[in-house]
């Protein structure tokens, strides 16, 4: 099983997969496989190399770095090869990303390979001979382009290179639907920069002739040949080094953490005290970027993907909230923080709640957003009905069931319960953002549910009257479970915050002077302020004095997403001296100023 690991250098980071022991073998692994499934591969069928396997630049993990031809490009993986520590050793590339690999050979870059080794290059030579592209990727409001994405990546597997109307007879084994699915979420990533990066190779192909130091390989078993002539005399690979952060504090940045259970992908930014920011289910931290754009200034903010979601390891195991408390927990520990506050929604809040209760020792101060607190028959409906199976089918068909699930959270709650009574008025975001919002659903696979069941077996009502650290419970008017702050005002203890807030940061659709508004509540609440004194008071803080302060001039928060029709538009943070707010749509009374903010 490999292993994966950022590496960060001038212009961003790219992700690498290491498997395997022995010198050091670096992998570019072609447009049609992922990284990971070669590195699984090829330490099976290679054994005695250290494989390397890159997601190449603008796929999967690497799909924020990216160049506009492919010298550009070779000069972002030799820079990545540096920065892990590389020597000059092989390098095996795989069909399209040949000519990324004699662009690395022929010099120019700042790390060489000795020799290149070409896999499946008929197969790529073929593909441009009939100039074969992938059809326009731009995400479609109905999902489909993932079903192209899926049967442009099967073709390429099944078909004759030369001949798109006949199956191959020979080659490498089919990939499984699972194996698949891997590559197409590499692709898909960045889809835009998926379909450039196979023209920009496509267009190359033609340049790739044999010359000093490339030898072609036909399969795996010439490739084991090969290699066995250039192992002789060469050291082994060494550790990777740690992830280092991009330069800029502000910028969100990717790395790992290695727990008991598993390895945790992280999201971070920001220099200060650390905030662990815990995500709602199923999907990945992803959405939770407004909250880390908006309190890095202030704070160290890291954004676990749960174990068994996003893109953290997938342990078999049932799990339970308190599981996901132990699980975060673990990750404060393997990056030696000894106290943070917390931050969590939804499934995230429940989590959150439950590390301070257990290890209140460890917690400065919380912020729950809109912890679970529904009707027990309505959890049991849930529990029922909320979660079919999701699993990788040979025709991409999981792939529309995925952006249909994800889309009818939008336009309904639950979302299975498809009648007019159960709308909702947030709106369907752009295709653009439930792509984003799908892959992240895809990610978790099989076991996106888990987490998520966790939230609705769990007693909350029994753990928030045990909470001992200062906490800040709290919704945003559409959030679906906003109905449970004034049950939650009832079982907080004293001198807990109970109060809305003008948005939920992580919702698409939301006004971007709500977002910066509720941004400023949790600031002020983590810094030690009254977080009621930026909000609505819609719902009264609860069993504590109410204090007037003016925001803080040493906050500096970023606006989030941009408005849309169902925003809620009009919100906006007074500053001082008071003033009165301007109406909106959010019924309930300003904070800061008493003032009147309407519903309309």
């Amino acid at each position: 099983m490999s292993t994966p690991h950022y590496v960060t250098i001038k212009q961003g980071q790219l992700r690498v997969w290491r498997s395997g022991s022995g010198p050091d073998l670096l992998v570019l692994p072609g447009l049609i496989a992922a990284a990971r499934t070669r590195a699984d591969r090829l330490a099976r069928d290679l054994p005695g190399w250290t494989v390397t396997a890159v997601d190449l630049p603008g796929t999967g993990g690497s799909s924020g770095m990216w160049a506009e031809d492919t010298t550009g490009l070779a000069r972002v993986i030799a820079e990545a090869a540096g920065a892990l520590g590389l020597p000059p050793c092989p390098l095996l590339s795989f069909d399209l990303s040949a000519p990324l690999a004699v662009a690395l050979q022929d010099g120019g870059t700042s790390w060489r390979p000795d020799t290149v080794l070409l896999a499946d290059a008929a197969a790529a030579e073929g593909w441009t001979q009939r100039r074969l592209t992938p059809a326009p990727l731009a995400p479609r409001d109905d999902g489909t382009h993932l079903a192209v994405l899926w049967a442009h990546l099967r073709d390429a597997h099944v078909l004759e290179p030369r001949d798109a109307r006949h199956p191959a007879a020979q080659g490498a084994p089919l990939p499984a639907p699972d194996t698949l699915d891997a590559m197409l979420r590499i692709a898909a990533a960045a889809p835009h920069r998926y379909e450039a990066l196979w023209s920009l190779c496509l267009d190359a192909m033609p340049n790739v002739t044999d010359k000093a130091g490339i030898v072609r390989v036909e399969d795996l078993g010439a490739t084991a040949k090969a290699l066995a002539s250039m192992a002789s005399g060469r050291p082994d690979a060494r550790p990777l080094p740690p992830t280092q952060p991009v330069s800029d504090p502000l910028r969100v940045w990717h790395d790992y953490a290695d727990t008991p259970q598993g390895r945790v992908h992280l999201r971070r930014a920001g220099r200060g005290r650390p905030l662990l920011a815990l995500q709602s289910a199923p999907g990945s931290s992803a959405p939770l970027l407004p909250l880390l754009h908006g309190l890095a200034p202030g704070w160290e903010v890291i954004a676990p993907d749960y174990l068994g979601n996003g893109e953290s390891d997938k342990p078999d195991r049932t799990v339970d909230i308190g599981m996901l408390a132990e699980d975060a927990l673990a990750v404060a520990d393997a990056l030696g923080l000894d106290s943070f506050d917390l931050w969590g929604t939804h499934t995230g809040a429940l989590v959150a709640l439950e590390l301070t209760v257990r290890h209140p020792d460890r917690v400065g101060r919380a912020v729950l957003e809109a912890p679970v607190l529904i009707p027990p028959d309505f959890s049991a409906d849930i529990l029922t009905h909320y979660f079919p199976p999701l699993v990788a089918d040979r025709w991409g068909l999981h792939l529309l069931q995925a952006w249909n699930m994800r889309r009818d959270m939008f336009l309904f709650w639950p979302w299975y319960r498809q009648e007019r009574a159960a709308a909702r008025a947030i709106g369907v975001p752009d295709a653009a953002v439930l792509h984003d919002w799908t892959m992240g659903l895809l990610a978790s696979g099989a076991h996106y549910d888990r987490s998520y069941r966790a939230a609705f077996h769990y007693d909350t009502r029994a753990r928030l009257p045990r909470l001992t650290r200062p906490a800040l419970i709290c919704a945003g008017p559409a959030d679906m479970l906003v109905e449970g702050l004034a049950e939650a005002k009832q079982l907080a203890p004293a001198g807990t915050e109970v109060t809305p807030t003008p948005a939920t940061v992580w919702y698409p659709g939301q006004a971007a002077d709500a977002v910066e508004a509720t941004i400023a509540c949790y600031a002020a609440f983590l810094r030690g302020d009254s977080a009621a004194d930026f909000a609505p008071r819609g719902i009264e803080r609860h069993n504590a004095p109410r204090r007037h302060h003016p925001p803080s001039t040493d906050w500096h928060g970023r606006r989030g997403a941009a408005a849309g029709p169902t925003a809620n538009r009009g919100w906006t943070r007074s500053p001082a001296p008071r003033r009165a707010c301007r109406p909106g749509n959010w019924a309930g009374r300003c904070g800061r100023c008493g003032g009147s903010v309407r519903s309309g």
